[in-house]
């Protein structure tokens, strides 16, 4: 099941999570994103918790005042290979696939960096991806044209 399916939210922040410059850095039991997209950054970094392979709290004010994840978690949820590497070995893997320091700082995973959706297939089928839900898309694919979001 994908970690999307566990989370309620608007379309408004899921297109959100998608398109907003997030940078994150492993900590332990946990993602730190930082929208790279506000004019001063250091100010709206926040702690996302992840336990057992989901994003289920979120240190920014949206997260606590209003229903459902908020555009930080759900930034997480759409990138499994953040959400791996928090299980896959807390508190020593860095999102570059370093080492962990002592205190966070901000490693980045560029959402318009090249990459292939490891996931797809190598034809165009759209149905391949399986980090896409039916009418949710993983970045790759709507970065890459396969699919687009939802309205």
């Amino acid at each position: 099941m994908h970690p999307l399916e566990h989370l309620t939210f608007s379309t408004r922040v899921a297109k959100r999570a998608q398109y907003e410059a997030f940078e994150f850095t492993l900590t332990d039991g946990g993602v730190v994103v930082r929208n790279g997209s506000h004019p001063d950054p250091s100010d709206h970094e926040y702690r996302v918790t992840v336990e057992g392979g989901l994003p289920t709290h979120c240190e920014c004010p949206a997260d606590e005042q209003y229903e459902g994840a908020c555009k930080h978690r759900v930034a997480v949820a759409i990138r499994r290979p953040l959400l791996d590497a928090v299980e896959a070995a807390p508190g020593t893997l860095a999102a570059d696939g370093g080492q962990l320091e002592s205190t966070p700082t901000s490693g980045t995973t560029p959402s318009d960096e090249p990459t292939d959706c490891d996931r797809q297939s190598a034809t165009t089928d759209r149905e391949e991806c399986a980090d896409c839900l039916d009418d949710f898309p993983c970045w790759e694919c709507v970065r890459t044209g396969r699919k687009t979001l939802p309205e």
